[in-house]
């Protein structure tokens, strides 16, 4: 089997700092010069939820609080050279922030909060879109005063 047949595994967070979520800029392969959520490769012996917090803090710096498991997604390899070479599984988890301002490194190139509108027209990838709206929705069940859009007085 050579390393196009192997299954990669991932991890990605949807952030929230208030009614904002933080999104990174790739600066590489898949998707490179285009807006995602932070996230990356397990490293081989390492736990999804310690590898999860690695990555956001190489791409971003922050310090985040896992709230909990967002979902699983897959990335199925397509014939022709397409974005992903591999199979690969994605672990989504959403967070919440608690320290540091977002500052983009490793594969990142910008990193920042913004609206979740925003974010979703800047989400290029139908999977990541569909996270951050699931992410959405669960944060109103955790919390039923949870708002994405600005408020207008108290």
């Amino acid at each position: 089997m050579d390393e196009s047949e192997t299954i990669k595994v991932g991890v990605g967070a949807v952030i929230f700092r208030g009614a904002d979520v933080l999104l990174i800029k790739r600066g590489k392969a898949p998707f490179k010069g285009q807006w995602s959520i932070p996230g990356g490769g397990l490293d081989y012996g390492e736990a999804v939820r310690d590898g999860l917090v690695r990555e956001i803090r190489e791409e971003t710096g922050v310090e985040v609080t896992i709230l909990g498991l967002l979902d699983v997604f897959e990335a199925l390899p397509r014939p022709e050279g397409g974005d992903f070479a591999q199979h690969v599984v994605l672990i989504d988890y959403v967070c919440e922030w608690e320290a540091g301002e977002p500052v983009a490194g490793d594969d990142a190139v910008e990193a920042e909060f913004v609206s979740v509108e925003t974010a979703l027209e800047r989400l290029s990838w139908d999977k990541t879109r569909e996270a951050v709206s699931r992410a959405v929705q669960i944060r109103r069940r955790l919390n039923p005063k949870f708002r994405t859009e600005p408020q207008n007085g108290p």
